[in-house]
């Protein structure tokens, strides 16, 4: 499997200066482009619209605009950004309402330097990050979310989309909660494949991240088959 050659490209946003300033010369000295840096969440939404990272690394507790609408803005922005909130709390409402707003993982700030830059090389591939023990929560929230009554993305389409077996083979294993990297040792296929079957089903269903892909196949049972 090839390696990602260049530099994945983050932004920090945290209200403190000094563990802002930690994190992001953390970054910078693994090798990641820290490409922003924002202390309040106005200035977060400006900065990373315009500095563009892969990766965003998100405090949910900041002035002037709360990191989950933070959040919310800037994946509606870009569908393909990765957003990795870094939380000093393990609230669970915290947790489900940073997921709900498109984060992709949830890391408490209690992590060691090695499990954060961990967390954000595998949240830029795409991998659902969560610090151990949140990761079932997520998913049982999950399922109660699929027991309400939603309009599927397709309805009142002449037809829903058409995904190969191959792309429905995939989905059904990451509504299971199975990481790409599992997903592609389960399937004996490259992680940039499991990347390019999900990215292909986002567009055919017309959905923008992995929370709501989760949703739709947990909507049709597929997590159960």
């Amino acid at each position: 499997m090839t390696q990602r050659q260049d530099p994945i490209r983050v932004m920090v946003v945290d209200d403190h200066p000094m563990w802002r300033d930690a994190v992001a010369r953390d970054l910078a000295e693994s090798g990641f482009e820290v490409v922003a840096t924002a202390g309040d969440g106005e200035q977060a939404v400006r900065r990373a619209k315009a500095a563009a990272p892969d990766v965003l690394v998100l405090d949910l507790n900041l002035p002037a605009k709360p990191g989950v609408q933070v959040c919310k803005e800037l994946v509606a922005h870009n569908p393909a950004l990765r957003v990795l909130v870094l939380s000093a709390s393990g609230e669970h409402a915290d947790v489900l309402e940073a997921v709900k707003s498109g984060a992709t993982g949830y890391l408490l700030k209690s992590a060691s330097t090695g499990e954060l830059l961990d967390a954000v090389r595998r949240t830029a591939v795409g991998d659902a990050v969560f610090t151990p023990g949140l990761a079932g929560l997520v998913l049982g929230e999950y399922r109660r979310l699929a027991a309400e009554p939603v309009p599927a993305p397709d309805a009142g389409e002449p037809g829903a989309p058409r995904l190969t077996d191959r792309e429905t083979e995939v989905l059904r294993l990451v509504a299971k909660g199975l990481s790409y990297k599992q997903i592609a040792e389960r399937l004996v296929i490259s992680h940039r494949t499991v990347q390019n079957h999900v990215q292909n089903t986002l567009g055919k269903l017309q959905l923008h991240n992995r929370v709501e892909l989760v949703r739709y196949a947990i909507e049709r049972g597929l997590d159960d088959e």
